[in-house]
């Protein structure tokens, strides 16, 4: 076998230019695609990334991360590349958010066929290298595990992370004169600020060092880790940091993590089934844990482990087919901070993006070997030329499959609708998927169907709190107001910190016209998560319909210290101004004419502006002047209930209804005042 050689960049910009026309053609149907899922909190609905003022805060305050606190993360990286992209979008457009993303994926693949090709001469030089490389980044570029990650936004984060530990070792292994600087691990700490499983980086170099630098030296193993000394403290260092940063609302959602954990190792070996054969690939998938390591599933899956590790450690011992070992470690490395740290899923479809890469290349140099094997015996044959490009047209045809199963899977994810559709399909037990596709529906107002398919969620997530939210809705426009309240009601007994339980229930009661209600639960859902701005826009708009125009600046300001230029908040700045201009003009026509009726309306001014106190003094100036007025009386009343003071509450509410028996509104303030006092004298 002859050397590779070495040569100028210009011999390989060909084979790339061709790799990169390849992916890029594959993926040109998904730039349009929508957000889904986890993009809605962490970038639809998040206020942070809409200025790049703040940048900074992204690297101090996790919570700018998500408007949901449990997923909040701290990953300064991700959240500025989002803000960035807002910014150059001009706005929520996908088509930038998708672009940003795929440049870093070809930037990958490009540094993948660099690394490939270095480990492959590395073992055994030869000319077919570069085309074999070319290859094992042209299957990874086009295989449809991937698209999950590319199509969704957010976990950019994957793809960041991978592309930092590609990075970092290819420079420590191509520019060795850099080392003593460490500029090989500048990628691997932007990988962490990513994602964390850029932390196996230390091992994977170690690994690579172990089979190809140090292969020849006594102290092996001593050498090798001494090398990675820099990688660990760097990892370390920044892991400890982002255990700071990470906000302790955080939570990684599994039920059990013995299960969870347990589980994992199946989980490998599916992943391995879906490098070669992508036919399940779900966005949600329906995967339980298991509950016993008798499990036949389980026991297969520790199999799977240890066969994989022994053929790594026997693969290792010659060189030349150390690559297929290096990519079995990579593979293993790249899934341990998922297996270990558990998660709501104990599989995900995105999670195999960093641990392809090894399997990419191991399986690839594989095949190599065994066509050399094959070949180099009948290599001055006069049928050799022929082989050749048969093999080459088998590999073009292997592409061409996996490419266009990329182009499927972005038809896939194009829409919701489409995206959570396949996921009944190929997920059938998966309730939040059945929800999710539900939700599709209920938004293009087939309410029935909706429903249906939250009926068949509950089979799978009875005590998903989120669920019983779409419920509610889908009953209370089907016109089942009982069920809808029952439904609103177990959500907020299942979840009472989580904001949207008291948001969506507080929205049905304002479209009821129970407003005061409505206002209570608003104002939780606000107090608990004030990130996410659309219980501030209820409440605003309930506020502004109240005239309680105190309260709506207040409000309104503090939205605008969030999202500065949020244009909804500024209007109703204007609106709250020219309300309070209205409180002042009613206090100069009250003590300019002095009458039953002034004195009323400024009473009534004042309580809508939440200023109870003036309010209950405004009515008493009118009932002073015309004692028998029950529209003041009745004032008072509410003006003591809006302080809690239930007593003299009941006293005015009934002196107002023993002055007008009609008087309904009287009775409604006489009866809550009195509920509310009976419920606090049980406490």
């Amino acid at each position: 076998m002859s050397s590779s050689g070495k040569s100028g960049p210009w011999r390989d910009a060909p084979i790339l230019a061709a790799l990169l026309l390849a992916v890029s053609l594959a993926y040109s149907n998904h730039f349009g695609n929508d957000f889904h899922f986890d993009d809605f909190h962490t970038i639809t609905n998040n206020p942070w990334i809409r200025s790049l003022h703040n940048i900074p805060r992204f690297f101090s305050d996790a919570e700018t991360s998500s408007t949901l606190p449990a997923n909040r993360a701290w990953r300064p990286l991700v959240t500025t590349s989002l803000a960035i992209d807002y910014r150059l979008g001009g706005g929520l457009k996908p088509l930038w958010f998708h672009l940003s993303t795929f440049v870093w994926f070809l930037a990958q693949i490009v540094l993948m066929f660099f690394l490939f090709r270095l480990i492959f001469d590395l073992a055994q030089p030869h000319e077919w290298n570069r085309y074999v490389a070319a290859f094992a980044a042209a299957w990874y570029g086009l295989h449809p595990a991937n698209a999950e990650t590319v199509n969704y936004i957010i976990q950019r984060a994957d793809l960041y992370s991978t592309l930092g530990v590609v990075a970092g070792l290819y420079l420590y292994a191509a520019r060795p004169a850099w080392r003593k600087y460490g500029f090989y691990l500048l990628p691997v700490v932007l990988a962490l600020l990513a994602k964390p499983p850029a932390l196996v980086f230390p091992f994977i170099l170690f690994a690579y060092l172990f089979l190809f630098e140090h292969d020849c030296r006594r102290d092996r193993i001593g050498a090798s880790l001494r090398a990675c000394i820099p990688a660990f403290v760097a990892t370390a260092a920044l892991l400890a940091l982002s255990g700071a940063m990470t906000p302790r609302s955080f939570t990684g959602g599994a039920a059990s993590a013995s299960a969870y954990r347990l589980t994992q190792p199946f989980v490998a070996l599916q992943y391995c089934l879906e490098f070669f054969l992508p036919l399940g690939l779900s966005a949600d998938t329906d995967r339980q844990p298991f509950q016993s390591i008798l499990d036949a599933n389980a026991l297969a899956g520790f199999a799977f482990v240890a066969a994989l590790v022994f053929a790594a450690f026997r693969l290792a011992r010659r060189r030349e087919t150390r690559p297929i070992a290096f990519g079995l470690l990579w593979f293993l490395l790249a899934m341990l901070p998922t297996c270990l740290f558990p998660l709501a899923e104990v599989e995900n479809d995105h999670r195999m993006f960093f641990p392809f890469v090894g399997l990419a290349m191991s399986v690839a140099w594989a095949l190599a070997r065994w066509l050399l094997n094959r070949t180099s015996a009948d290599r001055t044959s006069a049928d050799a030329p022929q082989r050749r490009a048969v093999l080459a047209a088998v590999a073009i045809c292997i592409l061409i499959v996996y490419g266009w199963g990329v182009w499927r899977r972005n038809q896939v994810w194009h829409t919701e609708e489409s995206l959570w559709l396949d996921v009944t399909r190929k997920s059938p037990r998966n309730g939040r998927g059945l929800m999710n596709y539900g939700l599709t529906q209920m938004n293009k107002g087939d309410y029935a169907t909706a429903l249906d398919y939250y009926t068949r969620a509950l089979a799978y997530t009875p005590n998903y709190s989120t669920l019983e939210i779409n419920i509610g809705i889908a009953s209370g426009q089907l016109g089942d107001n009982r069920n809808a309240e029952a439904h609103f009601a177990r959500a907020i007994s299942l979840a009472p910190a989580d904001a949207q339980t008291h948001f969506y229930y507080g929205r049905w009661l304002a479209a009821k016209g129970r407003n005061e209600e409505a206002i209570e639960q608003v104002r939780m859902a606000v107090a608990q998560n004030p990130a996410w701005l659309d219980p501030s826009y209820l409440l605003m708009q309930l506020y502004a319909n109240a005239q309680s125009w105190a309260a709506l600046n207040a409000l309104a300001s503090q939205v605008l210290g969030i999202a500065p230029a949020d244009p909804t908040a500024l209007d109703y700045i204007r609106r709250a101004q020219a309300g309070k201009d209205e409180v002042a003009v009613a206090e100069d026509t009250a003590r300019a004419h002095p009458t039953p009726e002034t004195w009323l309306q400024l009473s009534l001014l004042y309580y809508r502006a939440g200023r109870y106190a003036e309010s209950l003094a405004a009515a008493g100036q009118s009932a002073k002047l015309k004692p028998d007025y029950a529209a003041a009386w009745n004032n008072m009343a509410a003006a003591y209930a809006a302080m809690s003071l239930w007593d003299p509450a009941i006293q005015a509410a009934e002196k107002a209804v023993q002055l007008n028996p009609n008087f309904q509104l009287a009775k409604n303030n006489l009866a809550w005042a009195l509920a509310q006092r009976q419920k606090s004298a049980g406490k």
